[in-house]
C-alpha cells in the first residue's frame, strides 16, 4: 500500500470514527445496559451501534474489501478472506467503558498478506487519535468526538516515532485488566525502572509514542484487539512478536482469531537475561 493510499483511506474513514466515538460518548455518559456474549465477556448497544457504523463506512471507502468485525464474528458472521481484509473491534476495551475509565477504543486495521499495514485507533473519552499515513509513519491528535469534517493536517496531526530503550531502565506496560503471573515473570527478566498500567490497545500507542518500551501480553486476545495497533507500532519504528520471536501474523481463522502470547517493543537493545 502506497503512503498516498494510506492518508488517503484514514482520511475517509475519520468522519464515521468520530461519529462512532460520538455514539460512545452519548452512552459513557448517560449509561448502557450490559449483556453477555457466548464466551461471557460483555457487550453494550455502543458496541454493536458502532460497528454497524463503521463497517458501513469501510464498504463505501474500500468496496469489496472483507471485514471481520468482532461482534459479527460473535454472531457467527465471518465472511471469506483473501491477502486483503480489514479487523474492527468496534469498542476495545468494553471492561474499562462499563466501569467508566477512559481507555477504551475504535479499531480499524487493515490486513495484507498476513500483517497489519494500516491503523486506526481512536479514544474518545480522551479525543486522542493514532494513525499510520504512510508505511513507516505514524501520527497522533488530540480530536474531540464532537469535532466537525477535519483532516488529520487541520486538527494538527503530529508524527510520533518510538524511542530506543535504555535496556538499564525500561519503562514497561502492563494491562490493568490481565496482569498475571506468567506476566511478571517474563518481566523480571529485565531491569524495569517503571510499570505504566493501561486498557485497550492504547498500551501500543504509548509505545509508538515514545513513552515506553515494552509491552508483554502473556493472555488471551484476538486479532481485532491488535491488529491497528499493531499497525500505528509498526509505522513508528517498534514491533510485535510472539514470544519465539516471529512476527505475530493475522488471518487465522482456524484458530477463530486468536492471538498467540506476545510482546509489543520499541526499539533498541532490551538487555534481557
Amino acid at each position: 500500500m502506497a503512503d498516498g493510499q494510506h492518508a488517503a483511506l484514514v482520511e475517509a474513514l475519520l468522519p464515521a470514527v468520530l461519529e462512532a466515538g460520538r455514539l460512545q460518548m452519548h452512552y459513557y455518559r448517560q449509561g448502557v445496559g450490559v449483556a453477555r456474549k457466548a464466551d461471557h465477556s460483555p457487550v453494550t448497544a455502543a458496541d454493536q451501534e458502532s460497528e454497524v457504523v463503521l463497517v458501513a463506512a469501510l464498504a463505501r471507502a474500500a468496496p469489496g474489501v472483507p471485514v471481520v468485525a468482532e461482534e459479527a464474528v460473535s454472531a457467527g458472521l465471518i465472511p471469506a478472506l483473501g491477502e486483503r481484509f480489514f479487523l474492527v473491534d468496534p469498542l476495545d476495551g468494553t471492561r474499562e467503558f462499563i466501569e467508566g475509565r477512559q481507555e477504551f477504543t475504535i479499531n480499524i486495521g487493515l490486513i495484507e498478506a498476513g500483517r497489519p499495514v494500516l491503523g486506526i485507533v481512536y479514544a474518545p473519552a480522551l479525543s486522542r487519535l493514532y494513525a499510520t499515513v504512510g508505511e513507516d509513519r505514524a501520527v497522533a491528535v488530540e480530536i474531540a468526538p464532537e469535532s466537525g469534517a477535519l483532516s488529520l493536517a487541520d486538527a494538527g496531526a503530529k508524527a510520533i516515532a518510538t524511542r530506543v530503550a535504555n535496556p538499564r531502565a525500561l519503562v514497561a506496560l502492563a494491562s490493568r485488566s490481565h496482569l498475571n503471573a506468567e506476566t511478571r515473570n517474563w518481566l523480571a527478566r529485565y531491569s524495569v525502572a517503571e510499570y505504566k498500567q493501561a486498557g485497550s490497545s492504547l498500551k501500543f500507542c504509548v509505545i509508538a509514542a515514545g513513552e515506553a518500551d515494552v509491552y508483554p501480553r502473556l493472555g488471551p486476545t484476538c486479532e481485532w484487539d491488535t491488529a491497528a495497533a499493531h499497525a500505528v507500532l509498526s509505522a513508528a519504528g517498534g514491533q510485535v512478536t510472539t514470544l519465539d520471536g516471529r512476527p505475530l501474523a493475522y488471518g487465522k481463522t482456524a484458530e477463530r482469531f486468536l492471538n498467540p502470547h506476545f510482546i509489543a517493543w520499541g526499539r533498541g537493545d532490551f538487555g534481557g537475561t
